[in-house]
């Protein structure tokens, strides 16, 4: 029989899994040992540098990525990171090493104490094997739960010692499993909904996160021609789920109650897709939705649709259902939305260049599909008005809201997309958080490009300070640094 650790290599094999991201302790180790030569392990000199590099890879390529942590210590390092990848439905396995079980009682040097409790609530399910022997059907119920809807990152805790112990003999059966999630809506209620479409007004849509990562981007823009609906990028989203350059686009809803339903006036149905209803930000009370207007989610996320404080939702498979909606509509006899009218290009020759200049310059300049991570939290508005993204997985965001996600976000959307550009676009507050990710880029030549907007200071927090009326608040500047 095989070890428990040759057998969990196998079964990461058997799930496409041979890329490792992480930053190693001597809990670890008896694992990493003897590395297999077909998978590649990618070094992170911090651990919330390897979970966003994860995150991005996971993110990018639409699988479970792995990553593989040192410990409590590790795990504490990584929950900014966690909290990303739980807000943006990352398809993570989270690993960390344990003590020796022979130890763990007493309580010694790099004992994680609670091991299950510590990620919570910021990953779907958290385990710690009772005996070796179950190590492996743990490996894989993360590897499966990870992907199942609504996806999103799981714990393992391993104790050291567990990797060299035998298999079990019914162990191997893990290596032939295959779990399929089907999320389609059935014929009548397809076309229930289609028909509410149909009757309809003046429907507007609003896309989230999950229809690019759905890959469902083209089955949007069809249901949006068909409707001749105005389309809406819900707030806060941390990607871009619809064509900038397509005429029924509008831009990014803001992330106040009051200010988010001003912009929906007028409209009888909102059909949001792919997003929570709504994440705001800024405490703004107003209604929750414009007077004589009704909303429809649809989401992948049985939590996001439970927890909606108003409208009707349907949780299952995004790309299936707006496919098939797409097909059952019909095409409205109203006038199709007018273009919005873009922002004029920044005229040169200003010192220094303001963010504007510099973003109309990387539109210009920048291969047409380049992909842009973004943490220039300042000048989020500028670019959703300027930058001309039309392909699916042209924009990453951290979904959290913490700083440290784009620098390391970047350099893995890169590895799992070597035939594009990928473009972090970092502030200089932002980029102190994860700048070690220059190193992992440098070291496995991941040709990311990496733009410094350097204005000295946290502008968004500068900006919020005047929302909340705030004044002599400390620390919002950070001058001296020279990048």
């Amino acid at each position: 029989m095989p070890t428990i650790r040759d057998l969990t290599y196998e079964l990461l094999r058997r799930n496409g899994i041979t890329t490792i991201f992480g930053n190693p302790g001597s809990n670890e180790l008896p694992f990493l040992q003897d590395f297999p030569s077909d998978f590649r392990y990618i070094l992170a000199l911090h651990e919330g540098v390897a979970i966003g590099i994860a995150d991005g890879y996971a993110q990018a390529t639409g699988r479970t990525a792995l990553v593989n942590l040192h410990s409590a210590a590790g795990t504490g390092n990584a929950m900014g990171g966690l909290a990303n990848a739980w807000n943006s439905h990352s398809r993570l396995v989270v690993t960390a090493g344990q003590q020796t079980r022979a130890m763990i009682g007493v309580e010694p040097l790099l004992t994680n104490i609670d091991a299950t409790t510590l990620p919570k609530p910021l990953v779907k399910w958290s385990y710690e094997p009772a005996r070796a022997e179950d190590a492996p059907l743990a490996f894989s119920r993360a590897l499966h739960l990870s992907s199942l809807p609504a996806p999103g990152p799981v714990y393992l805790s391993i104790p050291y010692d567990d990797w060299t112990k035998s298999a079990e003999p019914e162990s191997l059966r893990l290596l032939q499993r295959t779990v399929i999630a089907a999320g389609a809506l059935g014929a009548d209620a397809t076309a229930a909904l289609a028909a509410r479409l149909d009757r309809s007004v003046d429907p507007v849509v609003v896309l989230g996160p999950d229809v690019d990562a759905a890959r469902a981007n083209e089955h949007a823009v069809r249901l949006a021609e068909k409707l001749k609906a105005p389309v809406w990028i819900a707030p806060s989203a941390p990607r871009c789920s619809f064509p900038t350059t397509h005429p029924n686009f509008r831009g990014l809803l803001p992330a106040g109650m009051a200010s988010l339903s001003r912009l929906l006036e007028g409209h009888d149905l909102v059909l949001v897709a792919g997003a929570p209803v709504f994440r705001y930000h800024q405490y703004e009370p107003g209604p929750l939705l414009p007077p004589g207007a009704e909303l429809i989610q649809i989401t992948c996320d049985p939590d996001e649709a439970a927890r909606a404080p108003m409208g009707d939702a349907v949780a299952g498979d995004v790309g299936l259902i707006l496919a098939a909606l797409a097909d059952a509509v019909g095409e409205a006899a109203r006038a199709a939305p007018k273009p919005r009218e873009r922002p004029p290009r920044s005229a040169p020759g200003a010192t220094p260049l303001t963010a504007e200049r510099v973003l109309d310059l990387m539109d210009e300049l920048a291969p047409p599909d380049a992909i842009y991570v973004n943490e220039s939290t300042s000048t989020i508005e500028a670019m959703w008005e300027r930058m001309r993204w039309e392909k699916p997985g042209s924009y990453y965001f951290g979904a959290a809201g913490g700083l440290g996600f784009a620098m390391p976000a970047a350099v893995g959307v890169q590895l799992a997309e070597p035939d594009r550009q990928v473009i972090a676009v970092i502030g200089d507050g932002s980029a102190n958080y994860s700048v070690t990710a220059l190193w992992t880029a440098a070291q496995h030549n991941v040709p990311v490009v990496f733009v410094i907007m350097r204005n000295g200071t946290y502008g968004a927090l500068r900006w919020f300070a005047g929302v909340l009326k705030a004044e002599r608040v400390p620390g919002l500047d950070v001058p001296g640094i020279d990048f």
